[in-house]
């Protein structure tokens, strides 16, 4: 499934390579601190890090530099793609990058792991807010350079903004809509004034955005795939690559940022080396032979059963668990409503009844998942039971752009009987259909026009195919020509972003705070326009759009809360995704050659940045 777990433009990993120091106490950015200078920025409430930290809490201050992690990645965004690449230009929608190539490009400012949507100043030292909030002045470290050692400016940064906003991929482009300009005031000095109508956590995206190389994008076209490592100035560079095949990043000793306290027990590694493959078991086979030294999976059979070969057995590579983080998340196959034959709801429905969950979890993943019924489990934003006085109150004005459902209980995915062909529901979603329009035609399902009923599930690893192959049968039990199309990794990029599916797997991932940006970019109407955008299903619904806005200048979470329960309740009654199924927990196979801190952090688990590589560990496995 495509994912991008800890979104970079939703305060990713990437933050964390950059990060602050700052003059003035803690402050909160729903207080309206404007006319100072600030060391961070935080969504609610006291920043967690004082102007003098001396580095997150999280990280091991003395981890040692050295050594490589060779890993296939978990977790992706933008254009990039796990099982190939042919250009190395992430930013842009053009083309299949590798992921990572963030790791090489600084932000203005840096997000921790272990703090809810708060920024740190990172290429930036500080940051001050004018009085109406449109305007955020930014004050430049003397000592950001890129790696070919130029000073990195203030001129660098605001062209980079102005240069995504015309030319960046959608999910960059689209977050810029509301910044009016974005202008140099001298080397150092960078302001970015946007135009009133943007949210007042809209700079949480902004600003941790890559700094693009002016003198290096002046000479060179953004837009067109290369294989060409552009000018950076982050942590790591591209040390050397085979397409498609492999990919490194060395980790550039004389980083600007090394001793800062943002950047103090991260980017540990000497390499950070990707591998990557097509299809999942040559994967997991690399793993065992140790080619691949760290291995998420997410195949519960796999860690179930198939973990079982000499280095783990010897102890020399080993399996362990890591809570999940505490941030809302979402998986399900998002249905492609722009498509005539998915208009009617009842349509969506009767296709999700014909997904037996308890069966799969007991036949395939040995009962290792929890059903999905909430866009926001794992947090305080899931809808229960019926609506609060304080939902009430946002749902009864909207009351005649939505189901009546949506003032009862919160809607949950029915459960099966576990028998994987489930009578019941059968017959139910055999009404559901009759109710839609489609008509019985011998053993088959046609519309109006005489048209059979077809689905196309669209996947890009053969894993899928035992997964779906049940929900294909009873599918056809009830007289719908399903399918399952496998394509290869560049074809299925390409169709998602055009669109060019009917159902597909997906999980996503909205950061510890949802922000106006990020759900909107998951759910607004005007991101199913365009392509290369995460509205997938092609959801237009004004009710959704009326509380996305909303979010946009909430002044506490106990207000986003409410906002978001509502939300989540609407969002249920569009049937624009068949919810599946969700984990507690990181599965984590790794050669047994890593340190790590006791303690993971809560918000995010970028392992490349802040585990480092053992020595005596590795010279005891044979890996030294």
């Amino acid at each position: 499934m495509t994912i991008n777990r800890r979104q970079f433009g939703k305060i990713s990993a990437l933050a964390l390579m950059a990060g602050g120091l700052a003059v003035m106490p803690r402050v909160s950015l729903a207080s309206n601190p404007t006319g100072k200078r600030l060391h961070g920025l935080s969504a609610f409430g006291e920043l967690r890090y004082p102007a003098d930290y001396t580095h997150f809490d999280y990280v091991n201050p003395d981890a040692p530099k050295g050594g490589m992690l060779n890993f296939s990645v978990p977790n992706w965004g933008f254009n990039q793609n796990p099982q190939t690449f042919d250009t190395l230009n992430s930013f842009v929608l053009k083309g299949n990058a590798p992921p990572r190539m963030e790791l090489c490009f600084d932000t203005l400012m840096a997000a921790p792991a272990d703090e809810a949507s708060a920024l740190y100043g990172s290429v930036a030292e500080t940051v001050e807010i004018s009085q109406d909030r449109n305007t955020y002045t930014f004050h430049l470290r003397s000592e950001p350079r890129w790696h070919d050692g130029t000073p990195l400016t203030a001129h660098d940064v605001a062209f980079s903004y102005e240069l995504l906003k015309k030319n960046g991929h959608p999910q960059l482009a689209l977050s810029l809509n509301t910044l009016d300009k974005a202008e140099a005031l001298d080397g150092r000095t960078l302001k970015l004034t946007f135009n009133g109508k943007q949210s007042d956590r809209a700079i949480l995206t902004v600003a941790v955005m890559p700094i693009l190389s002016k003198a290096f994008y002046t000479e060179n076209e953004f837009t067109r795939t290369t294989m060409t490592s552009p000018l950076t100035s982050g942590g790591y560079k591209v040390k050397r690559l085979n397409a498609g095949n492999f990919i490194e990043y060395e980790r550039v000793e004389n980083y600007w940022a090394k001793d800062m306290p943002f950047s103090v027990g991260l980017g540990n590694f000497d390499t950070i080396r990707i591998e990557f493959y097509r299809d999942r078991q040559a994967a997991f086979e690399a793993f065992k032979k140790g080619k691949v030294t760290y291995r998420e999976e997410f195949t519960s059979k796999t860690w179930a059963t198939e973990y079982d070969f000499p280095a783990m057995n010897e102890g020399r590579a080993k399996q362990e668990l890591f809570p999940a983080e505490k941030v809302p998340s979402f998986q399900g196959w998002a249905v492609n409503r722009r498509s005539e034959k998915f208009k009617d709801n009842r349509t969506v429905q009767a296709i999700g009844l014909c997904f037996d969950f308890e069966w799969t979890n007991k036949n395939f993943f040995y009962e290792a998942y929890s059903r999905t019924h909430s866009f926001f489990m794992g947090s305080e934003f899931q809808a229960e039971g019926k609506p609060s006085v304080d939902e009430l109150a946002l749902l009864e004005p909207l009351r005649d752009h939505l189901d009546p459902d949506v003032f009862e209980d919160a809607y949950l995915q029915p459960a099966s009987n576990g028998s994987g062909r489930d009578r019941k529901r059968l017959r139910a979603a055999s009404t559901l259909l009759k109710e839609a329009g489609w008509v019985q035609k011998g053993r088959s399902l046609v519309d109006v026009n005489g048209k059979p009923f077809t689905i196309e599930f669209l996947i890009r690893s053969p894993t899928f195919e035992r997964i779906l192959g049940k929900f294909v049968a009873n599918l056809k039990l009830i007289g719908v020509d399903a399918n399952i199309r496998l394509v290869d990794p560049a074809q299925y990029r390409s169709r998602l972003d055009s669109y060019d599916f009917d159902i597909t797997g997906l999980a996503r991932s909205y950061g510890a705070t949802p922000t106006k940006d990020s759900l909107e970019k998951l759910f607004g109407s005007e991101f199913a326009k365009t392509n290369g955008n995460a509205n997938y299903p092609g959801l237009e619904n004004a009710a959704v759009d009326a509380l996305i806005e909303k979010t946009g200048n909430v002044k506490s979470r106990d207000e986003l809360t409410v906002i978001l329960k509502a939300l989540d309740r609407v969002l249920r009654s569009t049937h624009s995704w068949i919810p599946n199924w969700y984990s507690a927990n990181h599965r984590v196979a790794h050669w047994d050659m890593f340190g790590y801190p006791e303690t993971k952090p809560d918000f995010a688990f970028p392992v490349e940045l802040y585990w480092w590589f053992d020595k005596d560990k590795a010279a005891a496995i044979g890996k030294g």
